[in-house]
């Protein structure tokens, strides 16, 4: 969703917030003890993305200079409602995607009422996101405005120690979307349509070349293709699809708004 305002809602429901709280609460002291990192749902060394995805383009090949050419042609978006999206897009955080996903869930969605689900997303997100780390580190591709001048949708301080190929926020959104899709098939079109807008919001925004963007839909893809095949993420992800289908029943949830606008948006032509 592009921001929009939510209903305000009913006191929140007793029974569920404690054991977020706790939860919570068991996280930050953990954290503070120094516990291991976050778990993903694969083995070490169970999945090789170098040996799936192809070569980060290179100077004077044909993939290479339609970057630059998609780069210096979607400049003239600047300021248009696409590119306020793909603004709205470039926020890194997990309850920034559970909004930007909520109009194609055809539910909102927050951390605190789809707990189930962001911990799914969380775990899958260290195999989807690791993978991708280790291509952009194995390529080490500039970023588009690092080749050719031109303005993008954050600062660019943020970008210039980090590489573009394969995209990391594309992962992000990719992963998000094969999950709910799994999770919420009716709505699967329009899930995997937003997932497939917000990776093109990062060569919108100028912050991504336009084969950075494929290689993370890739990335993330075939990576959770093993991970949808583990016991552990079955499991996680019959319990958060219960959870979306009782809170897409409560009557507490709160409305949807600006959807009509985002779908156009995610409709629309770039390429």
């Amino acid at each position: 969703m592009i921001a929009p305002p939510l209903t305000a809602r009913p006191p929140a429901r007793p029974p569920a917030r404690p054991i977020v709280m706790l939860a919570l609460g068991a996280a930050l002291l953990a954290t503070s003890l120094g516990a291991e990192k976050p778990r993903g749902y694969l083995a070490d060394g169970a999945f090789d993305i170098l040996a799936v995805l192809p070569p980060a383009p290179t100077k004077g090949d044909a993939r290479y200079e339609a970057d630059r050419t998609i780069f210096r042609q979607t400049r003239a978006m600047i300021g248009t409602p696409r590119y306020q999206l793909a603004t709205a897009d470039a926020v890194y955080k997990q309850p920034a995607l559970m909004t930007d996903f909520s109009c194609a869930a055809g539910v909102a969605l927050t951390p605190e009422d789809a707990p189930r689900t962001k911990a799914l997303v969380d775990r899958a997100l260290v195999d989807t996101e690791g993978q991708t780390g280790v291509a952009k580190h194995f390529y080490k591709r500039l970023r588009p405005f690092q080749i050719d001048k031109g303005e993008i949708c954050e600062p660019k301080a943020g970008l210039i120690d980090s590489y573009d190929y394969p995209s990391g926020h594309t992962t992000l959104g990719w992963t998000w979307a094969l999950i709910l899709s799994d999770l919420l098939p009716d709505h699967a079109t329009a899930i995997l349509a937003r997932g497939r807008a917000y990776g093109d919001s990062r060569f919108i925004c100028g912050a991504h070349n336009e084969s950075a963007v494929e290689g993370g839909k890739l990335s993330a893809g075939a990576t959770m293709a093993v991970v949808r095949t583990t016991a552990a993420y079955q499991a996680d992800a019959a319990a958060a699809r219960q959870e979306l289908t009782a809170l897409a029943a409560d009557p507490a949830t709160p409305k949807l708004t600006g959807c009509d606008l985002e779908r156009q948006l995610v409709a629309q032509r770039v390429l």
